[in-house]
């Protein structure tokens, strides 16, 4: 049996644009998605520690070292620019496996430079 794991956190983000009339999806600087093991069009979820809005997209990839975080098409009506979230992804993994399985969880500032 399989069960749904955290996979990747992306932690304390903060948003740094917002581009309503784009196609969806959340963009996110390159550096920050390979530090938190996630792939371009991964689905991630979305928690706004600010407005408590909680969402579902998928990520593609900034520009790197550029500390992007913006949230596009319909996703931009659920957080506001200098708003703190967290980005999460998930893996299915085989029940033997899951309580040794360990997320990657990356810390950010509010620059989105990595802390830890």
């Amino acid at each position: 049996m399989f069960i749904e794991v955290l996979k990747s956190k992306l932690a304390h983000a903060t948003i740094t644009e917002a581009e309503l009339f784009y196609e969806g999806s959340i963009t996110v600087d390159e550096n920050l998605m390979k530090a938190a093991n996630l792939l371009p069009h991964e689905k991630v979820d979305v928690l706004n520690l600010n407005n408590g809005s909680r969402i579902q997209t998928y990520v593609i990839k900034g520009k790197a070292g550029s500390g992007q975080v913006c949230l596009n098409g319909p996703a931009a009506r659920c957080g506001l620019v200098g708003d703190r979230i967290i980005i999460l992804s998930y893996a299915m993994v085989d029940q033997s496996k899951a309580e040794s399985f360990v997320p990657t969880i990356v810390l950010l500032d509010h620059d989105n430079k990595i802390k830890s």
